[in-house]
């Protein structure tokens, strides 16, 4: 069924350029939310076209809550798990940027179309077999893999983060990782949050938070979803 609507956009997308079209989305989109929304069906899992719009990929409520707040911290130092517009994004409004991807291959795309400032690291998970399972992810297709080390990447740096995205593989170890390593006024993107598993490692934090749970249009995908942000309370 992805295969299907990913086929189905790409070839729609080059039928409305082929006829015009697109530059017509193109306009509606630069001056409307819903436009850009509209638009960024056509570039799912396209990041040359996705980067176009200039937008992560988590709510339109969350990014327009962090771009603000980016915006009084553009010094702000970052590190996220899982490379993608969300890179390219918060490379252009953030003092520093590390981000840790586990696919060799997705990073080889990533890494080109982002300032040479912007540290990616590929870090890829090793077989669980014969050890303790220490971090592992639900995805379909990641049975058996630990992420221990992608995981503990986050503390191969020094000092605290001002901004944290978890968006990669293994979120749940992710988070219970990084909420210790999160600055004073700083905040957390934790994507994806309509799946229970994420809830629930929030729900288990080791530290007093506060969070605010966005739902909403998200680019590139045709139903809603939600993106928490998370902040140390008090």
């Amino acid at each position: 069924m992805k295969r299907v609507y990913l086929a189905t956009m790409r070839g729609l997308r080059s039928a409305l350029a082929a006829v015009g079209l697109l530059r017509l989305l193109d306009r509606w989109a630069a001056r409307s939310r819903i436009g850009l929304w509209v638009r960024s069906l056509l570039s799912i899992y396209d990041l040359e076209d996705l980067l176009r719009h200039d937008v992560p990929w988590w709510t339109f409520e969350a990014s327009d809550q962090v771009a603000a707040w980016l915006a009084e911290h553009s010094d702000a130092r970052v590190f996220e798990w899982g490379s993608g517009a969300s890179t390219a994004w918060l490379s252009r409004r953030a003092g520093s940027l590390t981000s840790i991807e586990h696919d060799r291959g997705w990073a080889d795309v990533v890494t080109p179309v982002l300032p040479g400032d912007t540290l990616v690291r590929v870090i890829e998970p090793r077989s669980a077999t014969g050890r303790p399972r220490e971090a592992l992810s639900e995805k379909p297709g990641f049975a058996g893999l630990d992420f221990a080390a992608y995981v503990a990447a986050v503390d191969e740096t020094e000092g605290l983060f001002d901004l944290i995205v978890v968006d990669g593989r293994a979120r749940s170890a992710c988070f219970q990782r990084a909420i210790s390593r999160l600055a004073p006024g700083g905040i957390l993107v934790f994507d994806n949050v309509d799946r229970r598993r994420y809830r629930e490692a929030i729900a288990a934090s080791p530290v007093p938070i506060d969070v605010a749970w966005t739902r909403g249009l998200t680019p590139s995908l045709p139903y809603p979803t939600r993106t928490a942000l998370v902040r140390l309370r008090g």
